[in-house]
């Protein structure tokens, strides 16, 4: 690579790094302030269809596994590991004290087990290895958040569905980005 192509790589990097920061502040601040219904004892619910009613949050959760991904693409496996560390520090700041714990478990524990799948499997194929690590992620996010937090697991298929929807729906932008990327001759970080 040239050192204009590690540049660029390093500069979309920190941008994916900066998008995923934003993750966790936003997906707070919706739970409580975005959503079709917003109970006064609970999170601002938004549809994720099948008459699901998800807590909004979900969307920006699912979001940020795919931003983590694209992070160690960019910037390199050390980098993801410092995100989610920052991502877990956010998460303490800004997420509301009773589930502050189980927020940052929850984040970790996702994330990591999102990592331990995207680094193996993301040279076989990027749209596989982002699908398959987001959607264990998502999956044991939803699990230990709602266990925590809430000793239930009332919004498990909810949560699930609302953050599906949104990996699959990355699906074509990661797609394009495993193009950009042959075209441009970059391996990953």
């Amino acid at each position: 690579m040239t050192p204009n192509q590690i540049s660029r790589q390093r500069l979309e990097g920190l941008f994916f790094l900066a998008l995923f920061a934003a993750c966790i502040p936003t997906s707070n601040w919706m739970l409580a302030n975005v959503g079709t219904v917003c109970p006064s004892n609970g999170p601002c619910l938004i549809p994720v269809g099948f008459g699901l009613m998800a807590p909004s949050g979900v969307v920006v959760v699912g979001a940020a596994l795919l931003l983590r991904d694209l992070v160690q693409r960019r910037l390199g496996l050390n980098w993801a590991i410092v995100a989610i560390a920052v991502g877990a520090l956010l998460s303490w700041m800004v997420a509301p004290p009773a589930i502050v714990i189980a927020s940052v478990v929850a984040f970790l524990l996702s994330e990591f087990a999102d990592l331990a799948i995207f680094t193996p499997l993301q040279r076989r194929g990027l749209v596989r290895a982002v699908v398959l690590s987001s959607l264990v992620g998502l999956v044991l996010d939803s699990v230990i958040f709602l266990q925590l937090a809430f000793g239930n697991l009332d919004f498990l298929l909810e949560q699930i569905v609302g953050k599906a929807w949104v990996v699959f729906a990355t699906i074509p932008l990661v797609a394009l980005i495993r193009r950009y990327d042959a075209r441009r001759g970059l391996q990953p970080a």
